[in-house]
């Protein structure tokens, strides 16, 4: 099973990649399993030397977005929170997964896009879309259907 935050790479431009463990209860794992879990509103924050994934939303009666604590080496934390302090970056999950038994969570560095990046995303994905059904013929098509 494998999650992935879309939203995240819209967003943000990604940087370095990090795969964490992360404390679960029963109920959370059970509904991992079940593909019930959204990662678009999270974000990690390191607090007192550990990293935790804040409003991940598992879908569960009680508490579905608390604060759940995320496995990092204590190296890997000390240098993530120097990157983010010197470069004023983000730490946001962009998937999580099983591996074996274990539920992994994939976070990144991020820094977040400008309205206008995101604009000029959305126009460049238009125009290479529209260049390819030119090439493909399909053009015509598309703009009678439109009508």
């Amino acid at each position: 099973m494998k999650k992935i935050n879309r939203k995240s790479g819209f967003k943000y431009n990604l940087f370095e990649k990090y795969e964490a463990g992360i404390s679960l209860t029963g109920a959370e794992v059970k509904a991992f399993r079940r593909g019930s879990v959204d990662l678009s509103q999270s974000f990690a924050k390191i607090i007192g030397g550990e990293a935790h994934l804040v409003n991940a939303n598992f879908a569960i009666d009680k508490d579905a977005t608390r604060t759940r604590k995320l496995l990092l080496h204590k190296k890997e934390i000390l240098s993530i929170n120097a990157k983010i302090k010197a470069k004023k970056l983000t730490l946001v999950p962009t998937k999580i997964y099983n591996k074996g038994r274990r539920i992994k969570v994939e976070v990144a560095l991020a820094k977040s896009k400008k309205e206008f990046e995101k604009k000029d995303l959305i126009k460049r994905r238009d125009i290479d879309r529209d260049t390819e059904r030119e090439l493909r013929g399909d053009k015509e098509e598309y703009r009678n259907s439109k009508l």
